[in-house]
């Protein structure tokens, strides 16, 4: 490649990235307070739900990864992944306390409905995964090098604060009025489409062949000791990703919950489209530079402006001031999810892009998805604030889990300095 993407490939990372960010962005964040608004008010079920759907990623990138390097296919997996992706999350609209009770009456009706959508939660993850995590990652990797890939990651590092403002700023409405039904029927079509429109617009890296050697050796390839010796910088990286997407989950399934229910700030979704906008105008402007400064160098600062952000977010009260903390918080979160994404790229053997997503998923999902809503939820529990609501005791996201955070993220530096100081020993 000549380090430039043409127009075709640019339409997909927008096109495909962007929907499939819709898609997460309703299940990392709307999910959760859809459950705890009309099902349960219970941080447990959120923790519980968002661990397992963790685990369901991570086993269907290792499945969904290493069959599309099998075959040499993306696009097959992109277009039907998101066809039923949609499909499944329009489905979570027909989930309520009282269709629950009708299937189940002899169960608790709100925990029968909490069940059912951590377990449709998985299914949706499911195909999220195969045609996000697994087939368009992987196609990424395929279609980008070097050259690029720092201006490639920082603008699908704004697409999730798109797909968040977009959200918040045209159809939070529908959530605040509780159409349910309709906020999730409307995405779902959205994302289905996007599928079939994949069919055309998607075109598979030519370079990309079927392989012929075994398939469930495959599946397990990056977890033998003798790859990750063979990979040490590939493995840092991951460990450095694995610390700050841990340090993003403390908080992070709470953030509305936090902002609604303790700042008592109903107006949230004007809050994060502030924020929302001044964060992607930082991380777009911040791509060239990850390329110029190199991934490594650009990451510790970054990592500085996020944990300013954080220890901001302790302190203020105010909608101004967490627009201040929040934009600062969530600019260095995009510059340094664009650094460390890009990082893990250069060191992704080119011939085992599809093998290695599924063990990128263990890092930057499993792991902090299971540990870092369950930090945040300890936190909360920990502290004796609460509120009634309907003759329901509910606990309330506090700022503690912004400091939990920041504690997480300082970890970061240490695979980051190994990193750098290997990487100076190279060039030497």
């Amino acid at each position: 490649m000549n380090g430039k993407l043409g127009a075709r490939k640019w339409s997909v990372l927008l096109l495909v990235g962007l929907f499939g960010q819709f898609a997460w962005t309703i299940e990392n964040m709307y999910f959760n307070l859809f459950l705890y608004n009309t099902i349960l008010q219970d941080p447990d079920y959120i923790a519980a739900m968002v661990a397992w759907s963790a685990a369901a990623a991570t086993v269907t990138t290792l499945l969904m990864g290493a069959l599309s390097d099998r075959v040499g296919k993306r696009k097959a997996f992109i277009a039907v992944g998101y066809l039923l992706w949609g499909l499944s999350t329009a489905a979570f609209g027909y989930i309520t306390p009282e269709n629950a009770g009708k299937l189940f009456p002899g169960a608790n009706a709100a925990v029968a409905a909490a069940t059912l959508v951590v377990v449709l939660d998985c299914v949706m993850t499911f195909f999220g995964s195969t045609a996000n995590d697994a087939a368009f990652n992987a196609w990424v990797t395929d279609n980008t090098d070097s050259g690029n890939r720092g201006r490639a990651e920082s603008v699908l590092a704004i697409l999730p604060l798109v797909s968040m403002l977009v959200i918040f700023g045209a159809f939070d409405g529908l959530t605040q009025q509780g159409k349910w039904r309709d906020f999730f029927n409307i995405f779902g079509a959205a994302v289905s489409a996007v599928g079939l429109l994949s069919l055309f617009l998607v075109k598979d890296d030519p370079r990309l062949r079927p392989r012929r050697d075994s398939y469930f050796k495959n599946l397990l390839y990056g977890l033998r000791p003798s790859v990750i010796r063979e990979n040490p910088e590939l493995y840092l990286s991951f460990a450095g990703f694995c610390l700050f997407s841990i340090a993003v989950q403390v908080f992070f399934p709470f953030l509305i919950i936090y902002i609604q229910h303790f700042l008592g700030i109903q107006d949230y979704a004007v809050v994060l489209g502030v924020v929302l906008i001044l964060a992607s105008v930082v991380s777009v402007l911040s791509g060239r530079w990850i390329d110029r400064l190199g991934k490594l160098r650009f990451a510790l600062p970054a990592a500085a402006v996020m944990l300013a952000g954080l220890v901001g977010m302790y302190f203020v009260r105010s909608m101004a001031g967490v627009m201040v903390a929040g934009t600062v918080m969530m600019s260095g979160y995009m510059m340094l999810t664009a650094a460390l994404s890009a990082n893990i790229r250069d060191w992704t053997p080119e011939d085992k892009a599809g093998h290695f997503q599924g063990i990128r998923m263990i890092f930057q999902v499993l792991l902090p998805m299971i540990i870092g809503p369950a930090i945040g939820a300890a936190l909360i529990r920990s502290n004796p604030m609460t509120y009634e609501d309907l003759g329901q005791t509910k606990n309330v996201p506090t700022p503690g889990i912004f400091l939990g955070a920041a504690a997480v993220l300082l970890l970061v530096a240490i695979p980051v300095f190994i990193l750098r100081r290997k990487e100076k020993e190279t060039k030497t």
